[in-house]
């Protein structure tokens, strides 16, 4: 997708570096002969495939001797995790003194099998790119001057603690990160919680959130219900909202293996991508109407009776009122006029996933950041549902998390409604928490403003508003003043322009980040009627790279990172910054109580990682966090090459280092991992799934809406239950009276007794009830009950296809209108009917829908890839794909930089558009416009390289999508609205 190849530094986003990349590839990669290559890439036969066997460890450990015994370099190597998607790709660093010099994809490694993508190839520039933030800074009459730590951390604290003095804890809000390992998001929400306030969230607000809602209260838990390697086991794979070539690249490997062995491929989207490209069968669809296909293809499942029939009446409540209203509403000409597919192809999507079972379901960001996210998600649910697909080997719903470590900062991270583990912030929660963390509840209750503990935070997504909204109708004391963007891309948020506004308006703004990202050139940049005194930091911190711990892949595995490198420059470690800011706080003490401390950079004191996890394992029950040891996380990084690459668990093995025995476990301890790690819980590879028992990683749909409803028991009939188990019916969440009457209390030890006295499963901190529940009597904690095909407690129980607030189908708007506006939402009013109203007919002014998404080159908000000179050179402009037929209506040619035009930019007139070159190609329909989300560095067609940092600007800079993006959020998560708006495009003439 290169418009322009350039082979010389000559254009203004190079910064004179491109044609160096060809000396650098010299320099940093040897010559090698065809066998080297084959041995190299894995890509040859008999002996060549031994060959690859043939680990870079080992390799290493030789040189390392030779080296040592001649008194030369220290050569090592360490085992790390890539830091761009969620696929959990495993990498060899080689470390030669204390310098990070070359790389190899783990070819042991379960999950990439010794593969890497573009951006995983090139992660060693991560290590030490000219391009990071290098010390503090802080922003100085429009330019940023550099300061020390101490400076800035006493300059940042002393405003923080004003703040609070004079608008309370909530005026201040801190944005996380997803690229936090598991330890640090952790640290984070609790350090949030020791402030005072729920004003914390993080990327998966805007990537998934509507994805764990729907989910989690359909069946039981938020997450991908099986995994990348087995979609080795499907028969069918439907792709609806995903371009996982792109965004999520070595994922691609299983599924290519399962077409291999006669697995059927569908790919849905508006756009014919790189994943389209590998399809049986793809279909187009018009962008927002997913609701309309799934029922569109449900409606012939259910009119030729190929539900499954018996799945359906013992595991799932309510599908019979989502089959009446799909028979009645969604009928062919209706499914066509919404989302422009015809009855024969939905015909033929439900004939394959139905009569090619196991069938799979894969979906992402396509198919979540809309404003009603929430019911597309449970639409998928249901279609897996009405095959019976989930808790099934080749099944389930793979839905794919973006960043590394999305899925464990959501698990236990800064989420603005929960505490870590989805614990919800009712008092109970927080007496939990305080327990395990040894800090006295009352303290913490006031450090909160008076009844604010348990109400949920504002979103990441409406920070803006935050800020801007009038006092009153904020359902908090004061408007947001201080904002930290901890590890965030404020180019991936949609409403850019009222975002800069927002930031002048601040009193307080900190970035801490390895790179100084859009916000440092966003903040500087000059805008109209700022705060005059407002303050701003950059703070630099370090890579995963340069510390240890864990992280989760999308699928739920867990992985140990080695520290590679020491922190470079001026950086810290995310946690050091945490502990030293919470010093100058006044909640150290209460922050570390229960982590050993250790010497980090400079021989400053800092948490271990280790100490945390340890914590987390102790407290997170609810999701299964406490079976995933420091010691079991790490015997798996070491022995990869035990685990089964279709099925994740282990064929024998023992850790040479501890003598643990790895056999029966499954890759990464994939949560739920149950009980203490001494009960040797193996994890769960597939959820929900009855043909094993609980103990050999099986399950059942979760007990945690009740029992009953509207007198019909929402329990599993009668013989669905997890193999082997004793109680052979449906049953509730266990608890200190269920153990009780079932006669297993005396099972518990006395000091197991005393903690579980009073306890559900979830709060009992010996871990002895899940203990007897599932070793003892096979049953889940958790109890088993039905999925639920009706969620009674979302706005639209069952799913309703309903149109964007901004729409090009005024005749649609009047048919599917969206949601009544809502008041205090999040602690904020939220517009659906009025925007829409008001816009009603935006489609003739604005006719082209607007749609966006990744690139295989770049990732998340793009400043870290686009620092990378060696992706850099790969993707150097942005622009906005356009059908041929759009282009010639408006005299535009391939290549031809162009304005792309939305209704925000009409409240400021002087803004003309955000300036891109033109892509004309028949990828998109005649209707639809593509643009990629990854750039920013260029502001209204003016770049903003003045406004960074010297030397800490990204390489490639462009337009930020999202500056064009409209107003729009999920009516249950605020979600925001990326995938369907209106704009539209002019050629520029200069």
């Amino acid at each position: 997708m290169l418009l322009t190849r350039r082979s010389t530094a000559t254009g203004p986003n190079t910064s004179g570096l491109v044609n160096s990349l060809a000396r650098g590839v010299a320099r940093a990669v040897p010559t090698m002969d065809r066998r080297a290559f084959l041995r190299r890439s894995g890509m040859g036969v008999g002996a060549g495939i031994a060959a690859s066997q043939l680990t870079l460890v080992k390799k290493v450990q030789a040189a390392d001797s030779k080296a040592a015994a001649d008194g030369g370099k220290k050569v090592e190597v360490k085992r790390t995790v890539c830091g761009h998607c969620s696929v959990g790709c495993a990498i060899d660093a080689v470390v030669e003194n204390g310098v990070w010099v070359r790389q190899e994809p783990v070819f042991d490694s379960p999950i990439n099998l010794g593969a890497h993508c573009a951006k995983g190839a090139a992660v060693r520039e991560n290590g030490h790119g000219e391009y990071r933030l290098k010390s503090p800074m802080k922003l100085v009459d429009g330019k940023y001057k550099k300061i020390s730590w101490d400076e800035a951390l006493n300059e940042i604290s002393q405003k923080m603690l004003a703040l609070r003095k004079e608008s309370g804890p909530d005026s201040v809000y801190v944005v996380g990160s997803s690229k936090h390992n598991n330890e640090q998001a952790y640290l984070l929400r609790k350090w949030m919680t020791l402030w005072g306030s729920n004003n914390c969230d993080h990327q998966a607000r805007i990537c998934h959130s509507t994805t764990v809602a729907g989910v989690a209260n359909t069946w039981g838990y938020g997450a991908m219900t099986n995994s990348y390697n087995d979609m080795q086991n499907a028969k069918a794979a439907l792709y609806i909202g995903s371009n996982a070539a792109e965004a999520h690249p070595v994922s691609m490997l299983h599924v290519l293996h399962a077409k291999e062995t006669g697995c059927k491929m569908i790919v849905v989207d508006p756009r014919f991508t790189r994943t389209a490209a590998k399809a049986d069968q793809y279909v187009r669809l018009r962008s927002g109407t997913d609701i309309a296909f799934l029922f569109g293809v449900m409606y012939h499942v259910f009119k030729n009776g190929w539900e499954d029939k018996k799945y359906v009446e013992d595991r799932v409540y309510g599908m019979d009122k989502v089959r009446d209203e799909v028979l009645a509403k969604w009928t062919p000409d209706k499914v066509q006029e919404v989302c422009g597919v015809d009855e024969a192809t939905c015909l033929q999507v439900a004939k394959t996933m139905a009569e090619n079972r196991p069938s799979t379901i894969v979906w992402c960001m396509g198919q979540t950041q809309h404003t009603i996210g929430n019911a597309m998600v449970r639409a998928s649910c249901l279609l897996q549902l009405a095959l019976g697909n989930i808790g099934k080997s080749g099944g389930g719903a793979n839905i794919f998390r973006g960043h590394d470590n999305v899925q464990g900062a959501t698990d236990v991270g800064p989420n603005p409604d929960s505490l870590p583990g989805y614990y919800g912030l009712a008092e109970g929660s927080f007496k939990h928490f305080a327990k395990a963390w040894g800090v006295d509840f009352e303290w913490i209750k006031k450090q909160y403003a008076p009844g604010m503990m348990s109400k949920s935070g504002i979103t990441v997504s409406r920070w803006i508003d935050g800020v801007m909204e009038k006092n009153e109708l904020i359902d908090q004391d004061s408007n947001i003043r201080g904002m930290f963007f901890w590890g965030h891309a404020p180019n991936s948020q949609t409403r850019g322009l009222e975002m800069k506004k927002a930031m002048d308006k601040l009193d307080l703004l900190v970035v801490v980040d390895p790179f100084p990202s859009a916000t440092a050139a966003m903040a500087a940049m000059p805008g109209q009627g700022g705060n005059a005194n407002r303050a701003v930091y950059l703070l630099p911190a370090t890579t995963q790279f340069e510390t240890s711990g864990s992280c989760t892949a999308s699928n739920r595995s867990i992985q140990w990172r080695e520290k590679v490198i020491d922190p470079l420059w001026e950086s810290r470690t995310d946690h050091m910054i945490m502990y030293q800011l919470a010093q100058k706080l006044g909640f150290d003490k209460e922050l570390v109580k229960n982590y050993k401390m250790v010497k980090g950079k400079g021989g400053m004191d800092e948490p271990e990682t280790e100490s945390i996890l340890r914590e987390i394992n102790k407290c997170v029950w609810t999701i299964g966090y406490t079976g995933q040891s420091p010691e079991r996380l790490k015997a798996h990084m070491r022995n990869m090459n035990v685990f089964d690459v279709k099925t994740l668990r282990a064929k024998g093995g023992i850790d040479k280092e501890t003598g643990y025995k790895l056999d029966g476990d499954f890759f990464g301890l994939p949560w739920p991992c149950y009980g203490t790690p001494e009960l040797k819980h193996p994890g769960s590879p597939n959820l929900y799934d009855t043909s094993k028992h609980v103990m050999d990683g099986g399950g059942n749909f979760r007990a945690n809406f009740g029992v009953e409803r509207e007198g019909v028991s929402l329990l599993a009939g009668d013989g669905s239950h997890s193999a082997g188990a004793d109680l052979t019916m449906g049953y509730p969440e266990f608890d200190h009276l269920l153990l009780k009457k079932l006669g297993w209390w005396d099972e518990l030890s006395e000091d197991e007794k005393k903690a579980a006295e009073g306890k559900n499963w979830k709060t009992d901190s010996s871990g002895g009830i899940i203990r007897v529940a599932m070793k003892n009597h096979g049953c889940h904690p958790f109890g088993n009950a039905k999925a639920r095909a009706v969620v009674w407690n979302f706005p639209d129980p069952i799913p309703q296809h309903r149109e964007p607030l901004y729409s090009n189908r005024a005749d649609l708007v009047e048919k599917y209108p969206t949601h009544d506006d809502k008041k205090a939402f999040w602690r904020l009013p939220t517009l659906y009917k009025t925007v829409q109203e008001k816009n009603k007919d935006i489609g003739k002014t604005y006719p082209l829908v607007m749609t966006s998404g990744r690139l295989v080159e770049f990732e998340g908000g793009g400043e870290e890839t686009r620092s990378n000179p060696w992706l850099a050179e790969l993707q150097q402009d942005m622009f906005v794909e356009l059908n041929p037929k759009a282009a010639n209506d408006r005299g535009i040619r391939n290549g031809d930089y162009v304005w792309v035009k939305t209704p925000p930019m009409q409240a400021v007139p002087e803004f003309k558009g955000i300036k891109v070159k033109a892509l004309v190609t028949e990828r998109v329909g005649a209707d639809t416009v593509f643009l990629p989300f990854h750039f920013s560095g260029r502001w209204g067609g003016v770049d903003l390289l003045p406004y960074y940092p010297e030397g800490a600007h990204p390489v490639v800079r462009g337009e930020s999508v999202n500056v064009a993006t409209t107003y729009g959020y999920d009516s249950v998560t605020m979600m925001q609205e990326t995938k369907t708006t209106v704009c539209q495009i002019e050629k520029a003439t200069a």
